[in-house]
């Protein structure tokens, strides 16, 4: 009887039991099944099953948004180091831009170290780069890069941007691990002040979500997500108004060349072996109208007895052509606010004029940077520590990104003319400066090139021109209005360069062994 009794009690007890798990195995699978449905999609590294939200998150470490220069150098970056990267670009035609087609040797040197060198060679008909030539008022002088110490192969390089794009694009994703997609990124997933991925609509519109531990925005000048990762002030201080010019000589081969002309810089420069590019410089944010033949009469009128002579005919045959585009440039100091699981680069970042094409340089720079930075981590997941150390960064890239864009922003400002009288003579010492070879050029050109990224070295050969200027005043002898308008001369000159240091950050840029992100170290458990 008592044995009757304790095998009745344990079939109760397993009968119960069974029916208590069966509830809660149905209750946690119908919630499983509930949150998977809102985010399903294709995971892109197998066969296309749909993944749960908390799978598809491991499934992925980086997602890219945008797949320009930075956005596809980046990928390919990560991808090598072993990182599952979802990349997600608005259009992935060939882009057909007037800027972002000349490299300059220090963007190269880091294209080399990302192992990305083969993208801007013959394949897409880039062109060796060596140096400028330098014109004014009939003169003309050659400012060639020091890459004495360098291999042969080192030089700027220019190209068609979209070409340089796409071979990089393709490189990317010979990488098994790197999914590229084309869609439109229209916010950032946010939990409790954390980004966990994007939201996107993909090609057929449909809207989808993608998560991962660490997103990384890239969408470009025209971003519109960066205003939830920084404290934007863009400026639009000109535009650049485009022409092909085909099948001539330019008067310095291998080499750019900048016009200091009335009212603002004209440059050209090849970008294939038959093509160069002019570029026309336009103060202000409007430009005349090309429909209605302005822009044309304009560049015949205003530009074309600007242009060398051995240019007239080629620049005259493309006016008459037509093919005239237009661009606003922008210029954005670099002004984080560091977010946990998220971080901007390239030009929705940072933006300088793009008079020096230094632009890719900073980009790649970054790139390079943040590769060494993440390298020693395995676990990207606990994003407020990679935050906190991820500040190091915006600390580390200062030497090169200062010096490219305080130079950028103040040579644009030293070649466009003025009324000023101090300013004129401010553009007449650069031109004098320049030309007087030896470190006087070398100096100047070493800091362009991105080869010497030393801000203190900008500010003293900044300062040189505008004393050089002020001897050049006082030669053969003072007088009183000489002696005034010298002092204008250096009031000018501060006037021009200490805003952009101001902008840059004075600490960051001259000191940044004083700021305490310089000495952050990877989260012990975050490392390999």
């Amino acid at each position: 009887m008592v044995s009757y009794e304790y095998v009745l009690g344990g079939v109760l007890v397993s009968l119960l039991g069974s029916i208590f798990f069966m509830i809660i195995s149905s209750t946690l699978g119908g919630k499983k099944q509930f949150k998977a449905s809102g985010v399903e999609k294709s995971n892109g590294y197998g066969n296309g099953e749909f993944l749960p939200e908390m799978e598809e998150e491991k499934s992925t470490d980086v997602v890219i948004v945008g797949a320009g220069v930075a956005g596809a150098a980046l990928a390919y970056t990560l991808a090598k180091e072993g990182r599952r990267v979802h990349v997600i670009e608005r259009d992935l035609s060939e882009p057909d831009r007037i800027v972002g087609e000349l490299l300059q040797p220090g963007g190269y040197l880091k294209l080399i170290e990302l192992g990305l060198e083969d993208c801007a060679n013959e394949s897409i008909d880039a062109q060796k780069v060596f140096g400028y030539a330098l014109y004014k008022d009939g003169k003309d002088t050659t400012l060639s890069y020091p890459l004495e110490k360098y291999s042969s192969d080192v030089a700027g390089r220019s190209f068609h941007n979209g070409r340089f794009i796409q071979r990089m694009r393709e490189k990317a994703i010979t990488l098994s691990n790197v999914k590229l997609e084309q869609g439109s990124v229209t916010t950032l997933i946010e939990e409790k002040g954390i980004v966990k991925g994007v939201i996107y609509k993909n090609k057929a519109g449909e809207e989808m979500r993608t998560y991962a531990p660490l997103t990384i925005v890239c969408d470009g000048c025209f971003s519109n997500l960066r205003k939830s990762l920084s404290a934007p002030k863009v400026e639009s201080p000109s535009c650049f108004v485009g022409l092909i010019l085909e099948n001539c000589e330019l008067p310095h081969a291998n080499h750019g060349h900048v016009i200091l002309g009335d009212p603002s810089p004209i440059l050209f420069y090849p970008i294939s072996s038959t093509e160069v590019r002019c570029l026309v410089d336009v103060p202000g944010t409007k430009v005349p109208s090309v429909a209605n033949g302005e822009m044309a009469n304009y560049l015949k009128t205003v530009v074309a007895p600007q242009v060398p002579p051995q240019l007239h005919n080629a620049f005259m045959v493309a006016v008459e052509k037509g093919n005239i585009r237009s661009m606003q440039n922008r210029s954005m100091a670099a002004n984080p606010v560091p977010t946990p699981g998220a971080l901007l680069l390239g030009d929705s970042f940072n933006m300088r004029h793009p008079l020096t094409g230094g632009g890719m340089t900073v980009a790649l720079s970054d790139i390079v940077l943040l590769r060494d930075l993440l390298s020693p981590l395995h676990d990207l997941n606990d994003a407020p520590a990679l935050c906190n150390y991820l500040e190091s960064f915006y600390t580390l890239r200062k030497p090169v990104s200062s010096t490219i864009n305080t130079l950028a922003g103040a040579l644009y400002k030293v070649f466009c003319a003025s009324p000023d009288p101090a300013r004129q003579e401010m553009r007449e010492a650069c031109f004098g400066y320049l030309s007087l070879g030896g470190i006087c050029s070398y100096g100047p050109v070493s800091l362009l090139s991105g080869l010497n990224p030393r801000p203190l070295h900008l500010f003293l050969h900044f300062f040189a021109v505008a004393i050089y200027g002020v001897g050049r005043l006082m030669f053969p002898f003072p007088s009183p209005k000489r002696i005034w308008l010298g002092a204008r001369l250096i009031l000018s000159a501060s006037g021009i360069i200490f805003p952009i240091i101001k902008g840059e950050g004075v600490r960051q840029m001259f000191f940044p062994a004083t700021v305490p992100a310089y000495y952050r170290s990877p989260p012990v458990y975050c490392r390999n």
